[in-house]
């Protein structure tokens, strides 16, 4: 059995030897949105705190939205692989000026000195005015713009469902630095890796829209939102109110907006509180009705067979263009029947153990994301939803790794998520071979010793 344990524990635990020191972010921001250009003006004060052991003399910031613009990286190799996702395709260089997206800096200081910078595409190089040094903190002030660009991937407005805003990666972002340096990453519609800390967000907006997401909102009834259990007040009259979120200890921060969201809530008993945003339009809608007690019951699962939840709350909330996970949060479709939406559900709130707590980098590795993600949410879905996989719950993982073995189109697990060559073959080796090495490794240590390890891990 110590054989056994010791094996596991050296599979799986590499990655946390280098957990040392992890950088430091205080994020408080305040947006005014406009939902008649679909531009919004922000301001951001970022405190950031180096706890490598390196002096840094620059920083790179994220730009994501500069990825729904004709001719950027994400544009051009959507039209060259040989499988796009058809979700992306060449729409991004088919938008028109006012269907793009974009952040732009207005102004940026570093404790209040103005601060060079450089823009490539979806990365911003920083010039800075005083060095970082190892312990040290420096405080980042930012006035910026932005165009919510029309839903392509993940972010933008106005998606095929009917959402008004899926607002993720819609901040300019700090990107990570870790011992193997700075990850600025450029944007092609794939994994995110970011240091975490803090977020404290205010965003203006017409009063006829609700927004769900990331953090705890803090001013429920200043807005006349109740965001009680089941209990949405009514406000009166169209105009803007400032909504306040507060998130700790996470890496990043996503919303929704929509002017036809139902809300509900379910409380967990020692556990988190559930929202769900979604719109009741069909017959197709209807199932979000019996999602809140299923979901409840997924995160029971996954608490007692992973650990324990550690967050106030967890959204889920209809917009985005399929499914994908955020802090506290995640944006899926919703137009599904039950066995679809409570999959992808697990599959997105599995994240908050993959990623969300353990900060792995999921753009270098990310089999040790979606992977472990896939195999804990499928376990998740038999035990909630056992008719739903009657049989193994992973042999699709196997039938996935078979097919593309066959093909001859299988590249290396340790291939950076942005660099493989087909989109086929990140999704394999991500999802499908990521879960099934640990439906491997449980057959060779045993189930006792894996589930130990696993909640180790």
């Amino acid at each position: 059995m110590k054989k056994k344990w010791i094996l596991a524990a050296i599979i799986i635990f590499p990655s946390l030897a280098f957990a040392r020191w992890q950088q430091e972010v205080a994020y408080q921001m305040d947006i005014v949105m406009d939902t008649k250009t679909h531009q919004f003006t922000g301001t951001q004060e970022l405190t950031y705190t180096n706890n490598s052991h390196d002096t840094l003399e620059r920083v790179f910031y994220h730009l994501y939205f500069n990825a729904f613009q004709p001719g950027s990286m994400m544009d051009i190799r959507s039209q060259q692989i040989s499988d796009p996702d058809r979700r992306v395709g060449k729409r991004i260089a088919k938008l028109t000026p006012e269907q793009q997206g974009y952040q732009k800096i207005i102004t940026l200081t570093q404790d209040g000195k103005k601060l060079k910078y450089t823009i490539r595409g979806t990365v911003m190089e920083v010039e800075l005015a005083k060095a970082i040094l190892p312990n040290k903190t420096t405080v980042f002030a930012m006035e910026f713009e932005a165009q919510v660009p029309i839903q392509i991937r993940r972010s933008g407005r106005q998606n095929f469902e009917g959402i008004d805003y899926s607002m993720t990666q819609w901040y300019p972002k700090m990107a990570e630095y870790d011992k193997d340096g700075w990850h600025p990453d450029p944007y092609v519609g794939r994994e995110f890796y970011g240091p975490w800390g803090s977020f404290d967000v205010s965003i203006t907006i017409d009063s006829t829209y609700t927004i769900g997401g990331t953090g705890v909102l803090q001013n429920p009834l200043e807005i006349g939102h109740g965001y009680c259990p089941n209990d949405l007040v009514k406000r009166r009259g169209d105009h803007r109110i400032t909504w306040n979120f507060k998130a700790e200890k996470v890496h990043d921060f996503a919303w929704a907006a929509d002017r036809d969201y139902k809300h509900i809530t379910h409380q967990i008993k020692d556990g988190p509180l559930l929202h769900f945003f979604y719109q009741m339009k069909d017959s197709l809608t209807q199932a979000w009705e019996k999602l809140p007690k299923m979901a409840a019951d997924g995160f029971e699962f996954l608490s007692k067979t992973y650990g324990k939840y550690p967050f106030a709350q967890y959204s889920i909330i209809q917009g985005g263009d399929g499914g994908m996970e955020y802090p506290m949060a995640t944006l899926i479709t919703g137009r599904r029947k039950i066995g679809s939406l409570f999959g992808v559900t697990m599959h997105e709130a599995a994240h908050s153990w993959y990623q969300m707590m353990l900060g792995s980098n999921e753009a270098d590795h990310p089999w040790m994301d979606e992977g472990f993600t896939s195999y804990a949410s499928n376990e998740a879905v038999k035990a909630i939803m056992p008719t739903a996989r009657p049989d193994d719950p992973h042999s699709g993982c196997f039938q996935s790794y078979f097919s593309i073995v066959k093909s001859g189109l299988e590249e290396p697990m340790s291939t950076h998520g942005d660099h493989f060559n087909t989109n086929r073959a990140y999704g394999v080796s991500s999802y499908s071979k990521g879960e099934l090495f640990l439906v491997q490794l449980r057959y060779i240590v045993g189930d006792k010793v894996f589930d130990k390890a696993m909640k180790t891990y």
